[in-house]
């Protein structure tokens, strides 16, 4: 198993709440949630269960009918198992969850019987379908868990996370030759992307084709999940225009757009089924930037990003015979023949997502023009607003930058262009390298 950093947050929760809660690992598939889960039971317990409702037998799923006799249902679940359970030192991992919804209304009864910990894990697990006949259970602490971030990236491929945090803190220029070097290697990330599987591959094969057919398995696997949603194929058009409408620049996402049809009631709601899904990161219009981005968001007027910058690059580039091994040399040699600008925002979007923060943007218009100024993200740090502009290339142009800074001059803080140019500062500008900004957070 990859070095990840859920594990330290499962340890706080094992100690902090010491059974009196469920901790739920939620997140979109195949971003290692069982994997973790069960390492974690392995190192931590005496003894674990794990029970995969993807993949149950008929006889344990009939202990799972009546958990009224919390006694009996132990029993009957060691003897179906054929592991003993032990007092506050055993935990029983529940499997993909949301596939037996009633397993997860149960949570709340198990828990105050107080003698086993519970981890569950789940995808698309707050869709109305699957809990609606339930009683969700208060007693659940919640981790998300996303694709491995570029740290944790790092400590895969034996990178050296701690030289960049070291180097980002000191803010100095490292030369071209040591940039271009480090760029690559981030470039190289958002080639493979953090799904376990991919990075895997990527460290076992480095084989480009190998790795983008893993990957586009994903994303099928994906667009099945979607289609068992929403049968009409709607959802699954709004998942695979994510990258095509930030190529495109658009200010805001455009349903009818990813559609082919006027915006309905019914897609609003298939919208809300998509971020659910955690396989995209929304990011909302602030209409006012202040403290408190989120009382002033736009629910209209919002972004969708790849949840992965690797899926990101197979939907971006991907055609009926695949994502030819030159994309990525090109990819890596920094020779593709489009600005790469939207693929640099969705690998932004990823690591502040991984870094726990909600994505805002802001958009304002010109004075006498049809023309925008935009941010591409916004944060809040020592209460204050933190623009961040994102560039592939060139860093000379930063008006946006400029006039944020004059508009909202009472509440920004420090103002970052990222881009894959070497450490510099014009006057309050930061301009930071896009693989010191997870260590800048």
């Amino acid at each position: 198993m990859f070095k990840r950093k859920v594990y330290n947050s499962l340890l706080n929760w094992k100690k902090e709440y010491n059974g009196t809660y469920a901790c739920l690992l939620e997140g979109a598939r195949r971003v290692g949630k069982s994997t973790i889960a069960e390492s974690f039971a392995q190192n931590e317990y005496e003894s674990y269960i794990k029970i995969d409702f993807a993949n149950i037998t008929d006889e344990l799923l009939d202990v799972f009918r009546d958990i009224s006799k919390p006694d009996l249902f132990f029993l009957r679940l060691q003897a179906e198992t054929g592991v003993t359970l032990t007092e506050r030192k055993s935990v029983i991992i529940f499997d993909e969850i949301q596939l037996f919804p009633k397993a997860r209304q149960a949570i709340k009864y198990l828990v105050k019987d107080g003698k086993y910990d519970y981890i569950e894990t789940g995808s698309l697990i707050s869709i109305k379908k699957n809990v609606k006949d339930i009683l969700i259970p208060s007693e659940e602490y919640r981790i998300p868990v996303y694709p491995m971030d570029y740290e944790e990236f790092l400590w895969a491929t034996g990178g050296n996370p701690d030289l960049i945090r070291t180097i980002s803190e000191k803010n100095i220029a490292l030369g071209e030759s040591t940039n271009r070097k480090l760029v690559r290697d981030f470039r190289l990330y958002m080639a493979v992307g953090g799904m376990p599987q991919s990075v895997e591959a990527y460290v076992n094969n480095k084989n480009f084709d190998f790795i983008d057919r893993i990957k586009q398995g994903i994303i099928n696997l994906y667009l099945e999940d979607l289609k068992k949603i929403d049968e009409s194929g709607r959802l699954s058009d709004i998942y695979k225009s994510v990258p095509s409408q930030l190529a495109l620049k658009k200010k805001r996402f455009v349903i009818s757009a990813a559609t082919g049809k006027q915006r309905t009631k019914k897609d609003e709601e298939r919208l809300f089924d998509l971020i659910d899904s955690k396989i995209v990161l929304p990011c909302y219009d602030v209409t006012k930037p202040g403290l408190a981005l989120s009382q002033t968001r736009s629910h209209e007027n919002f972004k969708l990003y790849m949840s992965d910058t690797g899926l990101f690059t197979t939907m971006l580039f991907h055609d009926d015979d695949g994502l030819h091994s030159d994309i990525y040399k090109k990819l890596l040699s920094d020779k593709l023949d489009t600005d790469m600008g939207y693929l640099f925002e969705n690998a932004v979007a990823q690591i502040l997502a991984a870094n726990g923060r909600d994505l805002y943007y802001h958009t304002w218009k010109k004075p006498d023009s049809s023309h925008h100024y935009e941010i591409d993200f916004l944060v809040i740090h020592k209460h204050k607003v933190v623009p961040i502009e994102v560039k592939s290339s060139s860093v000379k142009k930063h008006a946006s930058l400029d006039q944020f800074a004059k508009k909202y001059s009472q509440c920004v803080g420090e103002q970052y262009l990222i881009s894959q140019k070497d450490v510099s500062s014009e006057g309050a500008i930061k301009f930071r390298p896009i693989y010191m900004l997870p260590f800048l957070l």
